[in-house]
Parts: C-alpha cells; sequence; structure tokens
C-alpha cells in the first residue's frame, strides 16, 4: 500500500465568495462562537472543492496511479489529484486540526503548511479555540469519471479533536457534497447540537463578473429541502440491482417503484444519485446489504455526511438491515466501518424500510 500527499505544492487560490453568499453565511451563523467556521473553515472547503474541479478538467488522461489506499483499492490519479488539492486547502486553515480521507483513512493532526505558528495560534485564539476534524472522501464515483459523468467530493465536518468514537448525531455539524459536472455546485449543510431539523443551501461556482478576479462562489439556493406531498413525479436510484436475484424484499420494492410509475434516476455515483432528489424534491436513495452484497459505503466518509445532508432537508437516511437511524448516538471505533443506506424524502424511507426490515 502506497498514498502520498506532495504538501510542498503551492495551496490553490483561494475562491471567494459573493457579498450574498457571505450574507447568508453570516445570517445563519451569527454567533461568534462560530466565526472560524463561517470565515475560515467552510471557505477553505469550498476552495478546494474549486481547485480538484480545476484538477479535473485539466486531468484528460484518467488512469490507474500505481497505487492503493489502505483499505487496498487500486487509486486513479484522478483520487491522487482530488486528495492532495483538498489536503492543501485544509492546510491553510488554522481551525481544522485533524483530518483523514477514505484515500488516507488515519486520523492525523493537520499540517498548517505555509502557516507561521504565530498564526495559527493567533487564530484559534481569537475564535477562542474552535476547533474541528474533517472526515472526506476526495473523489466519490471515480469509477464512473472516464465517461465524463457527474462525480463529486464528500465532507464531513465535526466539532472537536476526532471524529472517532463521537456521536455522529451531535458531534457532526456540518457535510459538504461537491457535484462536478456541467456546473460545479456544492450543497452544504449544517446543524448544531440542541437543532432537530438544521439548514441546507446550495452554492455555483462561476467566474466573477470582475476582470482579474477569477472564480467565486455565489449563493444559489438559499434553503434546499425536500417538496411536501403531492408530487407530479416520484424517483427512485436503486444501487446494486443485481442483488434482487437473491434479495426478496429488494426485488418486491423494486417491483413496487416499477408498478407505480416511479422514474428511474441511477448513474452509479452517489453524490449525483442524492443531489438530484434535492433537485427535484422528491427521491429515495437505496443501498442494500445482502448475504451476496456487503456494506460498502463507509460510515465516516460516506454515510453520515450524507444522513446529515438529507436530514437537513427534510428527509430521513436510515439503515437497511436495522432500519435505525443512520445518525445515532453510536459512532464508529475506525474508519473503516461500513453499512447501507436508504435515504431520501421520509415518506419513501419509511415505506422502504417497512419491506426491507420487515
Amino acid at each position: 500500500m502506497t498514498t502520498s500527499h506532495s504538501l510542498k505544492a503551492a495551496a490553490p487560490p483561494a475562491a471567494p465568495l459573493t457579498a450574498a453568499l457571505t450574507t447568508h453565511l453570516t445570517s445563519l451563523l451569527p454567533s461568534s462562537s462560530r466565526d472560524s467556521l463561517r470565515t475560515s473553515v467552510l471557505p477553505s472547503l469550498l476552495t478546494s472543492i474549486a481547485a480538484t474541479s480545476t484538477a479535473l478538467r485539466a486531468a484528460q488522461d484518467v488512469s490507474l496511479a500505481g497505487s492503493s489506499n489502505s483499505f487496498g483499492d487500486d487509486q486513479l490519479n484522478v483520487d491522487v489529484l482530488a486528495e492532495e488539492a483538498i489536503r492543501l486547502c485544509l492546510a491553510q486553515c488554522p481551525s481544522v486540526v485533524t483530518a483523514s480521507s477514505e484515500e488516507d483513512p488515519i486520523e492525523k493532526p493537520v499540517q498548517h503548511t505555509g502557516l507561521p505558528f504565530q498564526v495559527v495560534e493567533a487564530e484559534q485564539d481569537r475564535t477562542h479555540g474552535e476547533v474541528y476534524t474533517v472526515a472526506f472522501d476526495p473523489l466519490d464515483g471515480s469509477s464512473i469519471i472516464a465517461p465524463n459523468w457527474t462525480v463529486g467530493t464528500i465532507f464531513s465536518l465535526w466539532d472537536g479533536t476526532s471524529a472517532l468514537g463521537a456521536s455522529p448525531r451531535d458531534k457532526q455539524i456540518g457535510a459538504v457534497l461537491g457535484v462536478y459536472g456541467p456546473r460545479t455546485t456544492a450543497v452544504v449543510a449544517l446543524r448544531f447540537p440542541g437543532e432537530e431539523k438544521g439548514v441546507c443551501f446550495e452554492v455555483g461556482l462561476s467566474e466573477s463578473s470582475e476582470a482579474g478576479k477569477g472564480q467565486e462562489w455565489d449563493l444559489v439556493r438559499p434553503s434546499v429541502s425536500y417538496a411536501p406531498p403531492p408530487f407530479k413525479t416520484r424517483y427512485f436510484a436503486p444501487a446494486n440491482l443485481r442483488s434482487t436475484n437473491t434479495h426478496a424484499a429488494y426485488a418486491k420494492l423494486v417491483a413496487h417503484y416499477m408498478a407505480e410509475n416511479y422514474t428511474l434516476r441511477y448513474c452509479g455515483g452517489l453524490v449525483p444519485d442524492v443531489v438530484h432528489a434535492l433537485v427535484k424534491g422528491h427521491g429515495v436513495y437505496l443501498s442494500p446489504v445482502t448475504e451476496t452484497s456487503k456494506a460498502k459505503l463507509r460510515s465516516l466518509y460516506e454515510l453520515f455526511p450524507l444522513a446529515l445532508v438529507v436530514e437537513c432537508c427534510g428527509g430521513r437516511a436510515v439503515d437497511p438491515v436495522s432500519g435505525e437511524n443512520i445518525l445515532g448516538d453510536k459512532g464508529v471505533e475506525g474508519c473503516d466501518e461500513r453499512g447501507g443506506i436508504v435515504c431520501g424524502t421520509a415518506e419513501e424511507v419509511e415505506y422502504a424500510k417497512e419491506v426491507l426490515c420487515g
């Protein structure tokens, strides 16, 4: 196994926020206790998505990198590019003190390369010790990137110096889904301890209207949520359809969707499949676990952040075996814990849960 992070490279240029987006963040995070989240952490995560987008558009040759991650998965050159772009951006954010990724699944202190110790210390003093841990999947869907399909980045943001052993319901306070398609967009969800629903909004990357300013992030939708019934069109995204041959309950569920004239929308990319439902206002995504199809989605890098986004939009996310909410009190002790997921419109998730879990 070999992985690498070339932190000797220069940090990507910042992709600034427009006045409208800055104002929106200020309205959502008026408290000084989250000052760093508003002014540094979220802008750094968005800058890393912009940097990844730029790197992907320049990578016309998608090929094996000749390395593998700790899980034994072969890495593509674009996996490595995305990982390095994100690590470089995190190195410029003093409030992110710990990070791990699906490509390097060990929590490690963030090396704030290029920032004098005094700057890091002053920023942490200014924000009264406000520090975060970031867990991320740098390039989700890399197996479908060669045909130029939409792929994504997933960020999970935790209070404190570690995500391991922490309650995902209480300690995971943010999630960001970066979407790389014809446009580059991001869906941002925030929910703090004691809050029931939280907030979710969408931003988009575009060229600044001011000459020479480069790219900037603007507010696309100030509020993202699933639509209330009745639904004009109902959508389903069934992963691993081959398992319907051996999983009777899953076969029954898919047959129900077909009989009820649901529209199939599934591309094989976790991020675009989930975001599709957020754009349309309705949908259910299913990734079952069967005897012949083991759990493959990692809780820390995929299940927890996706569940937070879905819940902040008024939906539900449950385990397809137990029927329990993905975001409960039980955290993970290791970075490779896995599971399945059923997520999306609350009514659809409840019906799927009844069929799959009995």
